[in-house]
């Protein structure tokens, strides 16, 4: 039987909600598909179960071929797995914990690595059990702390997370490699246009990481690619560090006053002024900020580091992040400075007037980092660690040393590709997919051993593959909507086809109602509009809202047996025979 739009549980809305940003959002909930219910938390109505439904089924058909098989885990689970990984303190505060009545830990699963090892742990012993690859659609929960776009960040989501389990490293590569090939069929199938992506395994760990993105200017991902095929994240982005410099010959580096040059800017225009040189001006390339960041470790530790970056390069919060994960890192702050009076706030470096250099003869003990283009006998101007002044011709390798080089600088468009495939450009993208190689990081943390061949036990290395449902069908939403409302892609709009009647004359209803009939028993999903005393334009305005690719209007010609068959995507009204009806949509299908 038709589902019919007077009986459907659905308001429509006018007007944009409050809270909402993308363009997802706003639609979603004004189409009825889903209801907020408190930041980040959303409640299902049946037109958002329908499409999420269908987005199910192409994952769980695309999972089945590439022989995964399925099953479903609570979302509550206890602390004991997760702390027996440490992800239970690195996690921080960026999972909900909770207690029962005697005092027992629990969260609600962000990820289910744990659990999915002690379930095969439980069950196999051998490696004539292997491989094996099992997956879940399940719903997860992260406490964001800004939870915005709607479905694209929230603090409840629904996820395909699979699981592969092999005893040796060959059998890992066979199955990351069916998995990564099962993605990209569901998401060619979905219509979803992506860029796969080397990407940072971060909490996952693990080593061979890779994101699919999809390209969008609302994605909260920025990544590079190359003409030559190189892509990466730019978490995951390695810099290619220039060939070291003779150091022989280079003068001496020398100290100049130069007050009132707190920033860069003012540091070259100071430096051209009063320190010429006479082969061409001096640019902030030639400067070394030294950037103090603040890293507070899983114990609650604090610790402060100096990063030394080329003066023409800002500093990327979520590059360090990932350079000094699993510690949060914020910029160092006025108490910080307080507490370390040898540096020198807008002055600082690694250099001295008496040669010491921080983290080793210096009394501060911090560490001195580098960004990989710091190497030895390139020559910089920088701060002396003096109010008010600044060496020039600091010779890395012959007056001052690293205690090792980190990737925090930001990446530019033009910046040489690691494989050498050229320079890159900077896109914006949003994650709808991660597969990694974990490897036996969590096997060994959990004791998931089995017997090889020679009855040796041997621990089993795995990979873990995810993909967002909810953010998928947020992102195709996205993708898809136009100027009047959602338009879904026909497999999986929640209806098949939209049969409209208008206007006050029982011809057009009766005939809307047989033809909705009609399409029904040829096994089309069809919603009917039958509401007898709503407008034209309200209905139409709905039916745009809505998203069905394929709209029936049955009215005035109702009469002498015609309708009008939309095609919503290109906004085209065709008048057909009603007779012709089926026969027609049909083959628009195909």
């Amino acid at each position: 039987m038709p589902t019919l739009l007077s009986q459907l549980f659905v308001r429509t809305l006018k007007e944009d909600p409050a809270d909402a940003e993308a363009t997802s959002h706003k639609l979603l909930v004004r189409a009825g598909y889903i209801r907020r219910q408190a930041p980040g938390i959303f409640a299902w109505l049946p037109l958002g179960l329908r499409v999420r439904a269908k987005i199910e089924r192409v994952i769980r058909e695309e999972m089945a071929a590439a022989g995964a098989q399925e099953v479903l885990f609570p979302a509550l689970l206890p602390r004991e797995p997760y702390e027996a990984t440490g992800r239970w303190e690195e996690y921080g505060d960026g999972i909900f914990r909770l207690q029962d009545r005697k005092g027992a830990d629990y969260l609600l699963a962000p990820t289910h690595e744990e659990v999915f090892t002690l379930l095969v742990k439980d069950l196999y012993s051998s490696y004539k059990d292997l491989p094996l690859t099992i997956f879940q659609i399940q719903d997860k929960y992260r406490d964001e702390a800004r939870p915005r776009a709607g479905l694209l960040r929230g603090r409840e989501f629904s996820m395909k997370d699979a699981y592969s389990f092999d005893h040796t490293d060959a059998g890992l590569d066979v199955s990351y490699q069916a998995q990564r090939d099962a993605y990209e069929r569901i998401f060619t199938r979905l219509g979803l246009d992506y860029v796969i992506v080397q990407a940072d395994a971060g909490a996952m760990g693990g080593s061979r990481s890779e994101e699919f993105l999809h390209p969008t200017e609302i994605g909260e991902d920025t990544f590079v690619r190359s003409a030559g095929g190189y892509a990466a994240n730019v978490e995951a982005f390695t810099t290619v560090a220039p060939a070291a410099l003779p150091i022989e010959g280079q003068p001496e580096a020398a100290v100049h006053d130069t007050p009132n040059t707190p920033t860069i800017a003012t540091l070259v225009d100071v430096a051209n002024a009063g320190v010429p040189r006479e082969d061409r001006a001096w640019t902030a390339a030639d400067t070394l900020k030294n950037v103090v960041l603040a890293l507070t470790h899983l114990d609650g530790t604090r610790e402060l580091v100096i990063v030394a970056v080329p003066g023409d390069r800002e500093v990327d919060l979520k590059r360090a992040e990932v350079a000094f994960a699993p510690a949060e890192v914020e910029p160092a702050t006025e108490a910080d400075f307080d507490k370390n009076p040898v540096l020198v706030k807008g002055y600082i470096g690694p250099w001295s007037p008496t040669g010491a250099v921080l983290g080793e003869e210096s009394a501060s003990g911090i560490r001195y980092l580098g960004d990989p283009r710091v190497v030895d006998g390139t020559s910089w101007i920088t701060g002396a660690n003096v109010d008010g002044k600044h060496v020039f011709g600091l010779v890395a390798g012959r007056d001052f040393t690293l205690d090792g080089t980190v990737e925090i600088a930001e990446v530019r468009a033009g910046d040489p590709a690691p494989d050498g495939s050229g320079p890159v450009e900077l896109a914006r993208g949003m994650e709808i997919g991660h597969v990694f190689q974990l490897g036996r990081k969590y096997a060994e943390a959990l004791g998931l051993k089995v017997l090889d061949e020679n009855g040796k036990l041997v621990t089993v290395t795995m990979g873990s593959y995810g993909i967002g449902v909810t953010r998928i069908l947020a992102a195709i939403a996205e993708t898809t909507a136009d100027e009047r409302g959602l338009l879904w892609p026909r497999g999986i709009a929640p209806f098949d086809v939209h049969v409209v009647a208008t206007g006050k004359d029982e011809v057009a209803f009766e005939l809307a109602a047989s033809l909705a009939a009609s399409l029904e028993a040829e096994r089309f999903e069809v919603l009917y509009d039958d509401r007898p005393k709503v407008s034209p334009g309200v209905k139409f305005g709905d039916a745009e809202l809505l998203g069905v690719p394929t709209v029936v209007i049955v009215g005035r010609g109702a009469a002498d047996g015609l309708v009008e068959l939309w095609d919503r995507r290109t906004n085209e009204r065709t008048e057909v025979p009603a007779a012709d009806l089926v026969e027609r949509f049909t083959a628009s299908l195909t």
